[in-house]
């Protein structure tokens, strides 16, 4: 059931995203989402560790990253990962324009961030880096590009979500909604974390 009342500052419940049943389980269904895809990256983690050494006489990764484009993209991420936080606070204070906004500058840089990585690839397969160069090359894509499309699912379920309730307001319907989609961006921000170190920084020092 719809919970379409009208609320007000005064009456909006403190943590709105599980103040119904419906909520409730949205709630606990995405943890439920997110157990599996931990499973996911952790096996495409142990999968690249595996191979990133089998180069089959090609440049290794510390010849081809480029830090410096990789480190923007990072702060460019992390940036938007704190801009959600700030729309759930204004969220949970019922002023749905400054949660709307914040939430677009999120998939602003969110988007930055893809069409940073989508020149990355660029640039690695100019160099000759592709996914069936070696087995470390098929790792790489693999990982990187199956983190690249969550990013870009995570921006099409927050753009759907901001075009969908352009008019109106918040309600108990649609606050859970916006608080697990910004949820699921903080799991994308992890698990980038996770790539940064892993694949770059202990690929550039061997």
């Amino acid at each position: 059931m719809h919970t379409e009342e009208k609320l007000t500052a005064e009456t909006f419940p403190d943590s709105p995203e599980k103040a119904t049943l419906e909520g409730k389980n949205k709630f606990l269904g995405f943890w439920l989402f997110l157990g599996g895809e931990t499973v996911l990256f952790a096996s495409l983690f142990a999968t690249y560790l595996a191979l990133k050494d089998s180069t089959a006489g090609t440049k290794p990764g510390a010849e081809i990253f480029d830090l410096g484009l990789v480190f923007a993209a990072t702060m460019i991420l992390l940036t938007s990962s704190l801009t959600s936080v700030y729309a759930m606070y204004h969220m949970k204070n019922f002023n749905f324009r400054k949660m709307q906004l914040w939430m677009f500058i999120t998939w602003l840089l969110g988007l930055s961030f893809l069409i940073l990585e989508i020149y990355e690839f660029m640039h690695y397969i100019h160099l000759g880096h592709t996914f069936t160069s070696s087995a470390f090359g098929s790792a790489f894509y693999t990982l990187v590009g199956t983190h690249g499309a969550h990013v870009c699912f995570g921006l099409l379920w927050i753009g759907t979500l901001l075009i969908r309730y352009s008019k109106g307001g918040l309600n108990l319907y649609n606050a859970p909604k916006f608080y697990v989609a910004s949820l699921y961006w903080h799991f994308i921000d992890v698990v980038w974390l996770f790539i940064f170190t892993v694949v770059y920084l202990m690929g550039l020092v061997g």
